[in-house]
């Protein structure tokens, strides 16, 4: 099973956000003015029902409601990357198969959660489950969730299973990609991304292929030039570009202690910037006056205009 897109894929792909008017109710409009700003920002891609897409407070209804949207008006212009995880394998199916009627390109599966599974048990569901998936398939490293960590060799014998195609990484453990790395060096069609914006320039200028960055969202142009920068091995301006990453990473998703901090600001500058609305699934909150403020002033402070 091959991708209709090019192998490994490079550069970045947008982890969307779900707009939402309230818990089950899709900002239809938003979600088009969404996926029009980062096509027109170079992204190489679209992620949707990720971490950042909320995917498991969302109804089964709206997953499949922002799947068809969003193929819809992605339009074939680039590849659509549908998450279908879920504990129950027979979900996942079925969620897969919706995405290949609504025409995505690809999936993205994390390891089954709430039951910790052991590194034979992964790569038996993996093979299990492949031979069923309608689409090729991108691993998911996301241990903070899912309680597991995809170990360097299952992810090495995972790239063997056909149509497995690529892994995000969302660990943040430069060791552990330093040590994925080395067992596929001889893969170079095995796409490797990271979840973590903070370290993505670093990862592209070891050999990693790109970034999946909730903050592509918001300046998508950011995040490719600074992909391009450090692919093309430009410290100097990598580090420029990063400088705005990290202020972004140390302002927007951190107002307030709240373990939604990131979603909450994300999505409170997306409504800002005029992208969609802040609605987020229960059991979160948008922002309310106090805390909208502050990602106001992050945003001036950022001379965000100039990033758009």
């Amino acid at each position: 099973m091959k991708p209709n897109f090019s192998m490994p894929l490079k550069g970045i792909v947008s982890p969307l956000v779900t707009p939402l008017i309230d818990n089950d109710t899709l900002d239809v409009n938003g979600l088009e003015r969404l996926i029009e700003h980062v096509i027109a920002g170079g992204v190489q891609g679209v992620f949707l029902l990720g971490t950042t897409g909320e995917f498991a407070s969302l109804s089964y209804k709206i997953r499949s409601e922002f799947i068809r949207l969003s193929c819809k008006f992605v339009k074939g212009r680039i590849p659509v990357l549908v998450g279908i995880a879920d504990s129950a394998f027979t979900e996942s199916l079925n969620l897969a198969n919706k995405a290949a009627e609504y025409g995505a390109d690809a999936l993205v599966i994390t390891p089954p959660y709430y039951f910790e599974s052991g590194q034979p048990e992964l790569l038996e569901y993996l093979q299990g489950i492949m031979v069923k998936m309608p689409l090729p398939l991108f691993i998911y490293n996301m241990p903070v969730h899912t309680k597991v960590m995809i170990a360097p060799d299952t992810v090495r014998q995972a790239a063997e299973i056909p149509g497995i195609i690529g892994i995000k990484d969302s660990s943040a453990n430069l060791a552990y990609l330093n040590q994925v790395q080395y067992l596929l060096k001889d893969r170079p069609d095995f796409t490797f991304m990271v979840g973590p914006e903070e370290i993505m320039a670093e990862f592209v200028m070891m050999g990693g292929h790109g970034g999946v960055n909730g903050g592509a969202n918001m300046f998508p142009k950011l995040y490719v030039d600074l992909y391009q920068a450090a692919a093309n091995h430009d410290t100097e301006k990598m580090m420029l570009l990063r400088e705005k990453v990290m202020q972004i990473s140390t302002s927007i998703y951190q107002v307030g202690r709240f373990g939604s901090s990131y979603l909450k600001g994300l999505k409170c500058a997306l409504s800002l910037i005029g992208i969609c609305e802040d609605g987020l699934a229960e059991p979160f909150q948008r922002f309310n006056a106090p805390e909208r403020a502050k990602i106001e002033q992050a945003l001036e402070r950022l001379n965000y205009k100039e990033l758009l």
